[in-house]
């Protein structure tokens, strides 16, 4: 993977990881439309520049995350995050495999994207507006609806934010719970990515592939500052279009994106 190839998937990754149209879906059309070679330093740098995107929520919700008297936010996150960490550990070596066929990612995409349609339509008498009014049950819920993202293709994001709303969230409240949601969930995959998963080809830890070379060190970084400042102007723009249009419009980019993604894969590559 050289710097252009890491820069286009940093980008990517800012851009899709908040948004409900699945960042594992676009990274895998990037990485082979682009010819990335999937070796393992590509694998464990797709998922550590997740840290970027955390680091960006964090930024914008800062006075969230650094008031440390409303011990209650963090109690409900702990909460809401543990469904995902135990499934995940148990499925780990599955979705991985997943990830080698585009065509069920692809799939995945439409079917989320007919649901995103009538996603407003169904739940339109919402009666919980903030994060404090959310109860620690509602907030566990929301952590099982996470877990249906576990399947690439899924979006971690339009599994919770639907969770939040079959929970009596509004969309604008759904939607921010999942971001403050994904900083617990993806901070304990990169950090599981880095520093404990040995990496099957070169039988590596995740930071040991990192500071293998000068190289991989400086990708790392950049990758990382991209998806930070991408992922924080994606945050700012996903707030206005559900604000202002609802869930539809991802709904039909996901349409289109999937079917696009089974025309490439089937016919063109």
């Amino acid at each position: 993977m050289d710097f252009f190839q890491a820069l286009i998937i940093a980008i990517i990754e800012g851009l899709t990881e908040y948004l409900p149209v699945s960042s594992t879906g676009h990274m895998v059309f990037a990485s082979s439309y682009f010819g990335i070679q999937e070796d393992d330093f590509v694998k464990l740098f797709q998922v550590s520049i997740q840290f970027g995107a955390i680091l960006a929520v964090v930024a914008l919700y800062w006075k969230k995350f650094f008031d440390f008297s409303k011990l209650n936010f963090f109690i409900k996150l702990a909460c809401a995050v543990i469904p995902a960490l135990v499934l995940g550990k148990l499925f780990d070596d599955k979705i991985e495999a997943v990830l080698g066929n585009p065509i069920p990612i692809a799939i995945v995409l439409i079917v989320g994207g007919i649901i995103l349609l009538f996603i407003d339509s169904r739940f339109q008498t919402p009666t919980v507006a903030s994060e404090e009014d959310i109860t620690i049950k509602k907030a566990v819920a929301i952590g099982f609806w996470q877990c249906l993202a576990m399947m690439p293709g899924t979006s971690r994001s339009a599994a919770s934010i639907i969770g939040g709303m079959q929970q009596g969230l509004t969309r604008h409240a759904a939607a921010e719970f999942s971001f403050f949601l994904a900083v617990p969930t993806m901070l304990a995959v990169t950090c599981y990515s880095v520093f404990l998963k040995t990496y099957e080809h070169s039988q590596m830890k995740g930071y040991e592939l990192i500071l293998k070379s000068d190289e991989n060190i400086k990708l790392f970084l950049i990758g990382n500052v991209v998806a930070f400042i991408v992922a924080v102007l994606a945050i700012k723009f996903f707030i206005g279009i559900i604000k202002q249009y609802g869930f539809k419009p991802w709904g039909w980019y996901r349409i289109v994106a999937g079917i696009g993604l089974l025309v490439y894969f089937t016919y063109l590559k």
